[in-house]
């Protein structure tokens, strides 16, 4: 590109959106956001689903915005408040003897003496490796098979930081990065409970088992400042509102039920878009917050691309395989062995390796678990505006629910698989079924359809080595520009992928302003 970019359309008011937004609007761009939905946030967002009960609909917890874009947008003076910060994770345990987790340090009645001191040194070895990976999240991906100083420098950069482990981390580091967490877990602890819930962070999101490559990878992605997880006040849409309210500030123009139908081409290049409505909008340049197999196939059309890239772009892995759970319940329920100080924790249901490698097992099939591995939150503890006064609102991620279900998510399977939900919170938490005012359980194909990601999947594409970096989502379309011109990516399918970060909406914006493409 060789003159500055004057106006851009954005297609999707997800938080990665949103944040192109307000950064191409601070640099003096024409921004326009049209978003399909009645609100902002894509699966940041929090709304009702039952009288009085608010919930975050799709991603429930906090732990990976990044600092700087906080600061920068001055999403505080937005509106952005935590609830709750700092939240350990609680590993739970039918008999009471549950084991908690925190930046550092491991208790609880069934921590083992062992296991602390084995905690203190795995949580400092993986925070420096996750650092290696988190350092590169505001970066521009270096391409592939060049020789351009760029990418060099980029490369060179990289291998530095590697390089500064030191011998013996810098060994390990290669090492385990792309093997399986089982593995390491084994190696470095004793209690099988507390491997069970460490090993949920290696596999939550993914269709990833605790035996499979690439586990230790995506935990290093939950290693973000030892895994700080906070509960906005509001739900997780208030971030995608301070985001929101911060690109309106800066100049950008925000629309609501505008659902782009297509993406309009002057000749070889992205010149507007057209709404569903048959309204055409013209500008510089068209940004798509939409993962890559809808941006490419659905909104372009694959007649605008070069084989080799429409095939690849074809088999990026998008299967979803967690569904969400909502419960209102009409008081705080109790979970044997704990008090009610810790029920506004991260709560997990994952008994040991083995628990957690069977849930998969059955969606490796086409099966949804049968005993199923669930992340639970209570944001009503912190935050009394999700609930009426004296009740509650319980929000549960579930592995293992592949979007592809055999047979399909009928009415039956979907009431025996919530069934089975139901059954396992009941075993730790005795008595909530009789707490329950309504639940709302939503599968993979149920995201798709709610928040318009292909499959369902958080990520938007498979989080995995060969995913990443200059790899994600594809070679070609890895530095936010893609082989048509005048057409970007900001979404999680991009560098540096899921999670509420706003970082690939800020490179995208970063891609954009240097004429990158």
């Amino acid at each position: 590109m060789t003159k500055a970019v004057k106006s851009a359309l954005i297609i999707g008011g997800g938080h990665n959106g949103l944040a192109c937004a307000a950064y191409l609007a601070r640099a003096g761009v024409q921004v326009t956001v049209l978003e399909a939905a009645e609100r902002f946030g894509g699966a940041a967002v929090t709304r009702e689903f039952a009288p009085g009960f608010q919930i975050s609909a799709g991603a429930h917890l906090l732990f990976a915005l990044d600092e700087k874009i906080r600061s920068e947008l001055q999403l505080d003076q937005h509106g952005l408040e935590m609830a709750a910060t700092a939240l350990e994770t609680i590993g739970l345990d039918e008999d009471g003897d549950y084991v908690s987790i925190a930046a550092g340090t491991l208790s609880g009645p069934g921590a083992l003496e062992e296991d602390k001191t084995a905690m203190t040194r795995y949580q400092r070895q993986m925070n420096r490796f996750a650092d290696i990976i988190w350092g590169l999240k505001d970066q521009l991906p270096p391409r592939m098979g060049t020789t351009a100083k760029d990418d060099l420098l980029s490369l060179g950069k990289l291998g530095l930081k590697i390089r500064r482990l030191g011998t013996e981390d810098m060994r390990e580091f290669l090492r385990i990065t792309g093997i399986n967490v089982y593995d390491i877990l084994q190696e470095r602890f004793t209690s099988e409970h507390l491997k069970g819930a460490l090993s949920v962070d290696g596999t939550l999101g993914t269709f990833l088992g605790t035996r499979s490559n690439n586990s230790v990878f995506c935990a290093l992605h939950r290693f973000n400042r030892g895994r700080d997880y906070a509960l906005p006040k509001g739900g997780m849409g208030a971030v995608s509102d301070a985001l929101a309210a911060a690109a309106k500030a800066a100049g950008a123009t925000l629309r609501t039920n505008a659902r782009v139908a297509s993406i309009t081409m002057d000749f070889d290049r992205a010149s507007g878009v057209t709404l569903s409505n048959g309204e055409t909008l013209e500008a510089d340049v068209v940004i798509s917050n939409a993962d890559p197999k809808t941006t490419f196939f659905e909104l372009l059309g694959a007649r605008h691309l070069e084989a080799g890239f429409a095939n690849r772009v074809h088999h990026l892995r998008t299967r979803g395989c967690v569904a969400k759970l909502h419960l209102a319940l009409d008081g705080l329920p109790g979970f044997t062995g704990l008090d009610e100080t810790q029920l506004g924790k991260r709560l997990l249901i994952a008994a040991d390796m083995q628990y957690v490698e069977h849930a998969f097992n059955h969606a490796k099939y086409g099966e949804y678990a049968q005993e199923p591995v669930l992340e639970i939150t209570i944001p009503s503890v912190h935050d009394a505006s999700l609930a009426p006064a004296g009740q509650h609102v319980l929000s549960a991620n579930v592995a293992w629910a592949p979007y592809d279900l055999k047979g399909g998510w009928t009415e039956a399977a979907r009431a025996d698989f919530l069934e089975r939900c139901l059954s396992a919170l009941e075993r730790y938490a005795p008595g909530l079924r009789g707490q329950i005012l309504h639940s709302e359980l939503l599968t993979p194909v149920d995201m798709e359809q709610e928040f318009g990601m292909t499959g369902g999947h958080w990520h938007h594409v498979e989080l995995a080595l060969d995913a990443f970096l200059m790899m994600r989502p594809t070679p070609g379309a890895a530095q936010y520009a893609t082989p048509v011109s005048g057409l970007y990516l900001c979404g999680a399918g991009s560098h540096p992928g899921g999670n509420v970060t706003g970082c690939v909406g800020r490179n995208a914006a970063k891609a954009v302003l240097n004429g990158q493409g």
